[in-house]
């Protein structure tokens, strides 16, 4: 199935979340600018949709943008999909770019960082210095224990940045990016924490 959302020239960001009620997700999600052309493509699997939803913003500098999301798996895994226009501030890709030091990852390379039980939710920007930006981001959970995946292409990495929260419940959290371009199209990666549970910090304090 295929849904589609317009939105007016006006609109400088969209934010999308997706979620299920439990089962696996395997969607698309394209950022379309006129007739056949597709600036921005993700490829989303996630293990579970209610544990670990997809919430990204898309940045949509231009007129004729419009959001296109296909539900790729079958007829018995339905899923949810939310999309409304963002324009308040610099948005969260900018405002991470500018407050956090970027991780290069050059073409066929990968960066790996594992976060602390504590961590509920991590934030990742992607982008270029204007070049074509082609990555997998992974969530493990254990050796090769994919929980959720995205394949992101963006046409400008600059003038799209891909900006993506993701749960992190349980512990043994590791984000992974693949940067899945050729050697002389490196990518900058931004990964911070998003949210922490104070209280389990301070529990295992107590403990120690």
């Amino acid at each position: 199935t295929l849904k589609t959302c317009s939105f007016n020239e006006s609109v400088e960001r969209i934010q999308v979340f997706l979620d299920t009620g439990g089962r696996p997700l395997n969607a698309e999600v394209n950022l379309w600018q006129g007739p056949d052309n597709a600036p921005q493509k993700i490829k989303v699997y996630l293990e579970d949709g209610m544990k670990r939803p997809f919430s990204a913003v898309i940045d949509t500098p231009g007129a004729g943008n419009a959001i296109a999301i296909r539900n790729t798996a079958p007829m018995e895994f339905p899923l949810s999909a939310y999309v409304e226009a963002d324009n308040g501030g610099p948005g969260p890709a900018r405002a991470l770019g500018a407050n956090t030091k970027p991780r290069t990852v050059q073409g066929g390379a990968v960066f790996t960082t594992p976060f602390a039980p504590n961590v509920k939710s991590i934030q990742i920007m992607l982008n270029t210095d204007g070049r074509p930006l082609q990555a997998r981001l992974e969530l493990l959970q254990g050796p090769n224990n994919n929980k959720q995946v995205m394949e992101v292409y963006c046409e400008d990495g600059m003038d799209r940045p891909f900006f993506v929260v993701v749960e992190t419940p349980g512990d043994g959290n590791v984000v992974r990016i693949v940067n899945t371009a050729t050697l002389e199209y490196p990518l900058s990666a931004h990964v911070e924490a998003f949210e922490i549970d104070n209280n389990r910090d301070m529990a295992q304090r107590g403990a120690g």
